[in-house]
């Protein structure tokens, strides 16, 4: 038996109605207990926005199917589960689209380039995670595919080699034995392929998918304090010309790690994007050009100093950004920003950003609510700031679908990060000058966020029952436990200030009055004679309470 694309395309559709049934209990095994899990829903929004462009197609074919499937995908994903599931697709439809049908060696091959493009689009890719399922499958795939058993045969014992390899997770992430959970983005994994294999084997998966109705450049700069050891930005797109396959590319970025980090290698079918922090810019250069022409080639030298870090008035650059926002003239600069609650909207808003995008904890924006966004704004230079580290990603994503514009992500993951990054903004600087004064700016920014828990656990020896109250710093580390929010709040922000704290921001959601906020206030206040209290109504879902302190 062998798949075409009318059965690839029927599978693809029971994944995704089996992992849009199964996503909410996906999003349950998130491994920190905050009423935040959205594992499950980011890789069903992700998936089913492959399936809209499927829906969409005209002609059928291995070839048409496969490019909405990776295209779908990749303008869909949300979250880093989401995009690492958009590049498994991205993988595997390339090499699907080179067959009319599918075999057992040819779907082993599949799988292979599935997981090596998976891996290559993270950075530092760790183990226990849905990387290491799908790496799980690939080689038992590979090891089977000749075996004189059926197609039937040949899935049955990949998924069931699946979930073996899912229950090791927790044995590869302690977090994960901790916490008590398998990988959540491993289960969703496995989700969608079982209801590909139910459907694959007779059984009729009804195709109502709930979210799909209607059809409708990664840069890593070393973090702040740490000595620069590759001092030049390196970008190009390589016009590929010749002898450029996946084993020429693997041997490219080999060879660009010899030379610098920070390296990320994109290749769309005859179009290779470039990316390398190095101290010798030719010799990247020199090597892409044995590819093929080069084009659109940006050198930024990080370790440039700005020599004079002018202070703005934060209500001037407001009033200048939102004159340009009116006008639609074009600019030097603009922000696109990520921001749950109304109140922190209209904060961020009135430091000058171009566009908000609503989203945050439980609502990742897509990848393609970056595009359309940064498209909107009449501007040569786009800084773009995720506030959540589950958005990074799909931020970073966006740069390779944005035309004739330098977007800049700065890898924000708070709010109050990304507040301090507009404020540290300055409009007369290069866009390198204000890339590095933001990142310094927001790594002297802790954060802490207020919330319950959903569920007991054990959290670095803690034991945590279902409704506590926790006081989560930056590294997700426990600060405060207790029943009282307020006390969990004042503690959290003891542990967070020190001697040399001055200012300590407060931002309060949906569920805490003005009167509740504004007792807390004076408590931190009294507790904190020497640092500077502000106060604001943030309007955010999920925390009761977001506190910086600088």
């Amino acid at each position: 038996m062998i798949i075409d694309a009318e059965t690839l395309r029927d599978l693809l559709f029971a994944g995704a109605k089996n992992l849009e049934d199964n996503k909410d209990w996906i999003n349950d095994l998130n491994v920190f207990p905050v009423p935040d899990g959205d594992t499950g829903t980011n890789m069903t929004l992700t998936v089913l926005s492959a399936v809209r462009e499927v829906q969409g197609i005209g002609e059928l074919t291995m070839e048409t199917l496969a490019k909405a499937i990776s295209s779908g995908s990749l303008r869909g994903a949300r979250g880093n589960s989401g995009v690492i599931m958009s590049q498994l697709f991205r993988g595997f439809t390339k090499e699907m689209k080179e067959h009319e049908v599918l075999d057992k060696a040819a779907l082993a091959a599949a799988m292979r380039r599935a997981s090596e493009t998976a891996y290559k689009a993270v950075m530092k890719p760790k183990e226990g995670t849905i990387l290491t399922v799908a790496k799980g499958m690939a080689d038992k795939a590979e090891e089977i595919c000749e075996k004189d058993d059926s197609l039937e045969s040949f899935f049955e014992e990949i998924i069931k080699f699946g979930d073996v390899t899912l229950e090791h997770t927790p044995e590869l992430l302690p977090v994960l034995k901790q916490a008590g959970v398998v990988d959540s983005g491993g289960q969703g994994l496995m989700q969608f392929l079982k209801g590909a294999y139910a459907a694959f084997t007779g059984q009729e998966i009804p195709a109502d998918f709930t979210g799909a109705a209607a059809p409708e450049k990664k840069q890593e700069a070393p973090e702040s304090g740490a000595e620069i050891t590759f001092g030049y930005c390196t970008e190009f797109i390589i016009n590929v010309e010749k002898g450029y396959d996946e084993a020429e590319e693997l041997r490219f970025k080999a060879y660009l790690e010899s030379i610098g980090d920070c390296v990320v290698v994109v290749s769309d079918d005859d179009v290779v994007k470039v990316h390398v922090h190095t101290n010798d810019p030719g010799l990247a250069i020199q090597k892409g050009l044995s590819y093929g022409s080069l084009s659109k080639m940006k050198i930024d030298n990080m370790r440039e100093e700005h020599e004079e870090k002018l202070i703005r008035d934060a209500s001037k650059i407001a009033a200048k950004e939102a004159e340009n926002g009116k006008t639609g003239e074009h600019k030097e600069y603009g922000f696109v920003v990520v921001a749950a609650g109304d109140g922190l909207a209209k904060i961020i808003k009135e430091l000058g950003a171009d566009e908000v995008i609503h989203g945050g904890q439980t609502m990742n924006p897509s990848t393609d609510d970056f595009v359309t966004a940064i498209n909107k704004i009449n501007a040569d230079n786009i800084f773009v700031l995720p506030n959540n580290k589950n958005i990074i990603l799909a931020a970073e994503q966006a740069v390779y679908l944005s035309e004739d514009k330098n977007i800049i992500v700065v890898p924000t993951t708070t709010v109050p990060q990304g507040i301090t990054a507009m404020l540290s903004f300055d409009p007369e600087a290069a866009p390198e000058d204000n890339a590095a004064n933001i990142k310094e700016a927001i790594s002297f920014v802790k954060t802490g966020q207020v919330t319950y828990a959903v569920r007991d656990t054990n959290i670095n020896g803690s034991e945590v029952h279902e409704n506590d109250i926790m006081g989560i710093g930056d590294s997700s580390e426990l600060l405060s436990l207790g029943h009282d929010i307020n006390r969990v709040s004042r503690e959290m922000v003891d542990a967070m200030a020190d001697e040399d704290s001055s200012v300590i921001s407060i931002y309060y959601g949906d569920t805490v009055t003005a009167e509740e906020a504004e007792n807390l206030a004076a408590d931190i206040g009294q507790a904190h004679p020497d640092c500077d209290i502000e106060l604001q109504c943030g309007g955010q879902p999920v925390y009761y309470y977001i506190i910086s302190v600088e």
